[in-house]
C-alpha cells in the first residue's frame, strides 16, 4: 500500500532572512514564519491526516504544532529529520563563510558530498550522511503508516534529500530547483521507494490567501 506522504519545510526564521545557516542550531520563527505556520494549518485542515511528525528543531514543531492542532493529533518529532549539521559554519553569513574558510566554502559550493566543515560546537556531517539520515527518517515514518497520508515538517536539506531520492538525482549535481519555507511537498512511499507527485506548492501563502484567514 501507497503511503501519502506531505513534506513540509518550516516557516522563515529570522536567521533565513538574514541568509544565516542555521544547521542544528535550534532558532524559532519569527513573525512571517508564524503567518506562514498559521496558513499551512489552515490550507491542510481537510485533509485526512493520521499523524504529524517533526524534526525535534523548535522552528519544525511550531511549524508542525499548527497542523496537528487543526486534527487534533499529537505532534510526534524524530532528531533524523534536522537539518544537516553544518559544524563551525552554523551562525555564520554565507558571506563570513566564504571569506573565513574558502577552501571548505569551496568544497561545500562544488557538491563535494563527502567533505566535512570543520567541527564547532557540533560536528558537522557530510552531505552523503546527511542524505542518508534524512532519507532513513522519511521513509521510516512512511514505512509506519501503509495505505494514509501523513504530514511530515523538516528543513530544506532534508526536503532536498528527499527529492533526490524520488527523482534519482545524483548526490554531486546541482541543485536546480527551490526549496521554499512553509511549502507543501508530496510524495508516494511504496515498496520501498519514494515517488514525488508534487513540488514546491505555496498556495495557501498568497497574499489572498492569508488575508481570508485574518
Amino acid at each position: 500500500m501507497s503511503t501519502t506522504i506531505l513534506l513540509i519545510r518550516h516557516g522563515e526564521t529570522a536567521w533565513n532572512a538574514a541568509r544565516r545557516l542555521q544547521g542544528h542550531t535550534d532558532i524559532d520563527l519569527n513573525d512571517e514564519g508564524m503567518r506562514q505556520a498559521e496558513a499551512l494549518g489552515e490550507a491542510l485542515a481537510g485533509a485526512p491526516l493520521a499523524a504529524v511528525v517533526s524534526s525535534d528543531l523548535r522552528r519544525a514543531r511550531q511549524t508542525a504544532a499548527a497542523v496537528a492542532g487543526q486534527h487534533g493529533l499529537a505532534l510526534q518529532a524524530d532528531c533524523l529529520l534536522r537539518e544537516r549539521c553544518y559544524g563551525a559554519f552554523e551562525g555564520m553569513l554565507y558571506a563570513d563563510i566564504a571569506e573565513r574558510y574558502p577552501l571548505e566554502y569551496a568544497e561545500w559550493q562544488a557538491r563535494h558530498i563527502d567533505a566535512v566543515m570543520p567541527a564547532g560546537e557540533r560536528v558537522a556531517e557530510s552531505f552523503r550522511q546527511f542524505y542518508r539520515r534524512a532519507v532513513d527518517g522519511v521513509e521510516r515514518w512512511a514505512a509506519r503508516y501503509p495505505g494514509q497520508t501523513i504530514a511530515v515538517v523538516a528543513h530544506g536539506g532534508v526536503l532536498e534529500c528527499a527529492y533526490r531520492a524520488a527523482v534519482g538525482m545524483s548526490l554531486d549535481s546541482p541543485r536546480d530547483f527551490q526549496v521554499k519555507n512553509a511549502s507543501v511537498n508530496r510524495f508516494a512511499f511504496a515498496a520501498g521507494k519514494l515517488t514525488l507527485t508534487q513540488w514546491g506548492d505555496v498556495e495557501h501563502l498568497s497574499a489572498g490567501a492569508i488575508d481570508e484567514l485574518g
